[in-house]
């Protein structure tokens, strides 16, 4: 979704601290601002359905469920009021949620006992479940505990017709209970229908983090270079000459599985507004796809049917155009990203995207209402019914009833982004706005839930004057509606009208739908009557939070216990390695890249296809960013943990093979239910695996997002950790291109990896039906390659360079060739002859092909040595084929020609 929903757990603003600014405050990030804090709600995950709305429609009252005229006069004060009971104060202490949560399936809830109860389910198990006390099973054991916030006091104005009796499982929008009556404990009395409904969107686990929360708390997210942390809309580091790049990657994979060209455009839109809401402007994107097959009989098992590809494929098309067509139209390059296949992602596509802003130290904006009587203005489109229950049906399991959630799923418009996002640029620059929040995941909920809670104070609003775009809306649509382009802007009292002008020049409506105040409560009234009262921070910052058991799946010991000592000693062909290089995993993505406009803005310096990393200039500075994001393949299947390190490691290698520093990442972790005991342990092997390599690096993590419920009825998806990097270059002079010239030699940078363990997980060895093996990882080894490369490019001893990944050292090598337009004569020593095919298509993690000038081999060697990282000679770049020998063992030899249209082939 666009916006991100809750903020840190510790009880406070991300500014938890410092005084909370009065009417006049700027809402400028201070020099050195250091967020450090993980705010488990705007790194979202998925938990539970928003429930049925035709209930809450009968269930309001005739002044809510009727349209007021657009124009409504001044509104009047609500007729009564209901105070808490005397002397209630509420307890931080969380229920235990084990015994009634609700089965969640496609959005469908079911009683407990059932057999989605029974261990291996998808639901919360009946037992051995707990709220977070900082000690976590497993993998969790890398968190660290999690402070509650302070319990909330509250007497509210009583909204009309308050709900007394327990709601109905299915009227329950998602939530146990538990958590029904942990609502009751904050504020005192019974939700409405319009505050449980937006209880149940903002403790969903696509907004709350209610299961990924307490392992994230163990993620690296403080640096020197750290300006904005976890917390906010983007990280922001500092990029030198008082500049900084603001950057987040986010999912809209269930928008996508259901109308996938809306879905992703939306999920395009959503990431550029969280930058330019940061007051940057953003100058790139990126994107992580996954599908399944698009070929029947396109996968191992040959189980890839007709009508499944079909889909798969329509679902691919959709995606692809989707993105091409809100990027393009926006004027945002597409430089980078991954693209990969397989079965499990049939129908459960993974669409990410990543964006990357850059903005003055001084203009950055953040999301943090202050000053009493200030200004809340709504900018932007007009509300609709599109994406209600969003953010729910991304906390739901995708079912067969997945064409009925197209009402769910946001309709975007480009242009109108456009000029929303030069509108608030113009802005950021001004001393009028106080903060800016844009209109996402759970719609005004959320904003103004967010901007109140960050601030430390409240809102009130009112909701008859939100422009809308529909007939007869109620509270609850209006409050929930997740219409994309929109932004809640806070003006200081007194220069609405010059903020105003600003965006009337864009042609954007601008309407001022109520003002902050001192009490920390989001107050809404609609009809004259009062519809909501509830505290900021009871929907951001009190979701439960749960650690369930975990253990690994049942068949995993035998899949690791696997034999890859046969497949590795088979001597590799020609005919093997076009294959490989042809196959939908390693081929070109041309047909892809090709229609996105990479070159927007003129900053992109390479570009898709061009490098291992987009590399793009900084304007006005001999500087240039790299940026990569890309993820860890199958190898999630056999290890989550290397998996997600892994990822970070290929990511961090990508900027660093143009001869860029990693300084930060953020990341996009997609992963199935965590009810069950293997999909919890999935999780936290991932999240342990992704910090274990980041601070292996040194590199903080600012920004992120969670994805869970990826998966079908047909099971769920391979976890995939999608990680984004960030590396700086001092001088873009030094950059390194993906290429070798004739007669340049041929080295390999880190452990050569020839050995079986490097087939686990590998393209080559799921393509021949070996899906298992136990993989290994060195993360210190990989992680001195990392930071040895830009010091090789600097000292301008390499000329070339190209990481080794999906495919190995073969596609590797062909792939350099081919970009090269130039040959290569390449000879393994024998130890690889031992094992040939792992020599030539394991997936070790933590290498790299690097081209030298025979005058700096000396020095590469010395570099080497001194760095402690394994080189070895390789061969020379000539001729027109690429030539392998590998020990004893018969040449294997490819034409450049017959290479190329390998790679080249459609999808």
């Amino acid at each position: 979704m666009a916006s991100g929903c809750g903020i840190s757990r510790s009880g406070a603003s991300a500014s938890a601290g410092t005084e909370r600014p009065g009417a006049g405050a700027s809402r400028r990030a201070p020099a050195g601002l250091v967020d450090r804090r993980w705010r488990a709600g705007r790194h979202r995950g998925h938990a539970a359905a928003l429930g049925r709305l035709g209930y809450l429609h009968r269930r309001l009252g005739p002044g809510e469920r009727d349209q007021p005229p657009l124009h409504a006069g001044p509104h009047r004060r609500a007729r009564g009021r209901l105070s808490a009971p005397p002397g209630a104060r509420h307890s931080a202490e969380q229920p235990d949620p084990a015994g009634d949560r609700a089965g969640r399936r496609g959005g469908r809830t079911r009683p407990p006992g059932s057999a989605a109860h029974r261990d291996g389910g998808h639901d919360l198990p009946d037992r051995d479940a707990g709220v977070c006390d900082g000690s976590l099973p497993g993998a969790a054991r890398h968190g660290s505990p999690g402070r509650r916030a302070a319990a909330l006091t509250l007497s509210p104005e009583a909204p009309p017709a308050p709900s007394r009796a327990l709601p109905s499982p299915e009227d329950l929008h998602g939530l146990t209970s538990h958590e029904y009556g942990r609502i009751v404990e904050l504020i005192g009395r019974h939700p409405n229908p319009v505050e449980l409904a937006m209880f149940g969107a903002m403790w969903s686990e696509h907004c709350a983090y209610k299961h990924s929360g307490p392992l994230l708390a163990s993620l690296p997210t403080e640096g020197e270079r750290v300006l904005v942390g976890p917390g906010e809309n983007a990280g922001v580091l500092d990029i030198g000459h008082g500049l900084a790049a603001v950057f987040k990657v986010e999912s809209h994979n269930h928008p996508s599985a259901v109308e996938p060209y809306q879905g992703a455009a939306t999920g395009v839109g959503g990431i550029i507004r969280d930058i330019f809401t940061m007051g940057a402007r953003p100058i790139a994107l990126l994107n992580g796809l996954r599908f399944g097959p698009l070929e029947a009989g396109g996968d191992d098992s040959g189980g890839t049917d007709a009508a499944t590809a079909a889909r798969n494929r329509y679902l691919f098309d959709g995606v692809v155009s989707g993105i091409a067509g809100y990027g393009n139209c926006v004027g945002i390059p597409d430089v980078g990203g991954e693209l990969f296949f397989d079965p499990s992602y049939s129908g459960n596509p993974l669409v990410n995207a990543m964006c990357l802003g850059i903005a003055r130290h001084d203009e950055i904006t953040l999301a943090r209402a202050a000053g009493a009587g200030n200004a809340l203005l709504l900018v932007g489109a007009a509300t609709g019914r599109d994406g209600i229950a969003g953010a729910a049906f991304a906390s739901a399991v995708l079912g067969e009833d997945r064409d009925a959630r197209r009402p769910a799923v946001q309709v975007g418009n480009p242009f109108l982004e456009k000029l929303l996002m030069e509108a608030c640029l113009e802005l950021s620059r001004s001393d009028a706005v106080v903060a800016m929040q844009d209109l996402g995941a759970a719609g005004l909920t959320c904003a103004l839930a967010e901007l109140s809670a960050r601030g430390g104070c409240g809102a009130e609003v009112d909701l008859d004057r939100v422009p809308r775009r529909e007939g007869f809306m109620n509270a609850l649509e209006l409050l929930l509606s997740e219409s994309q382009e929109r932004m809640l802007v806070v003006v200081k009292a007194g220069r609405e009208a010059e903020v105003e002008s600003v965006f009337a020049r864009f042609e954007l409506p601008a309407v001022a739908i109520g003002r902050v105040v001192d009490d920390p409560v989001v107050r809404c009234r609609f009809g004259g009557q009062l519809a909501c009262e509830l505290p900021g921070r009871a929907l951001v910052d009190e979701a439960p939070r749960y650690v369930l058991p975990a253990a690994p799946p049942g068949d995993l010991a035998d899949r690791l216990a696997a034999d890859l000592a046969p497949l590795a000693a088979e001597p590799p062909s020609a005919q093997g390695l076009l294959e490989l290089v042809s196959a939908p995993n390693c081929r070109s993505r041309r047909p892809v890249w090709r229609r996105y406009d990479h070159m927007n803005g003129t900053n992109t310096l390479a570009g898709p296809g061009d490098a291992d990393g987009a590399l793009l200039r900084i304007k006005g500075t001999p500087a240039a960013v790299a940026v990569s994001l890309d993820g860890p393949g199958r190898l999630a299947a056999l290890d989550p943990r290397s998996a997600a390190a892994s990822a970070a490691l290929e990511s961090a290698l990508n900027v660093a093979c143009s001869g860029a520093v990693p300084i930060g990442a953020t990341n996009c972790l997609n992963l199935g239910s965590p009810e069950p005991r293997a999909g919890y342990w999935a999780l936290a092997e991932t999240v342990a695996g992704l910090g274990e390599a980041c601070r292996a690096l040194g590199v903080p993590i600012v920004s992120g997002n969670v994805s869970l419920y990826n998966e079908t009825t047909d099971g769920p998806i391979v976890p995939a950790a999608l990680v984004g990097m960030l590396g700086l270059l001092e001088d873009r002079a030094t950059a390194v291109p993906m290429r070798w010239r004739e007669g340049h030699e041929i080295w390999m940078l880190g452990a050569p990896g020839w050995e079986p363990a490097s087939l686990a997980g590998a393209e080559h060895a799921w393509r021949t039906g070996e899906l298992g093996g136990r993989p290994r990882l060195d993360l210190e080894s990989a992680a001195r390659v990392v930071r040895l490369l830009p010091m090789l490019a600097t000292e301008r001893i390499i000329a070339g360079s190209h990481d080794l990944s999906v495919g190995g050292l073969g596609v590797a090598l062909a792939r350099m060739a081919i970009a090269s337009g130039c040959g290569a004569i390449i000879e393994l020593p024998a130890p690889a002859d031992q094992w040939p095919s792992a020599a030539l298509y394991g997936e070790g993690a933590g290498r790299a092909i690097l081209s030298v000038g025979a005058d700096n081999a000396a020095r590469l060697l010395a570099a080497c040595a001194a760095a402690d990282v394994p080189t070895q000679r390789l061969g020379e770049a000539h001729g027109e084929s690429l030539s392998i020998g590998i020990g004893t063992l018969p040449r294997l030899e490819v034409g450049l020609a017959q290479l190329t249209d390998a790679w080249e082939t459609g999808f």
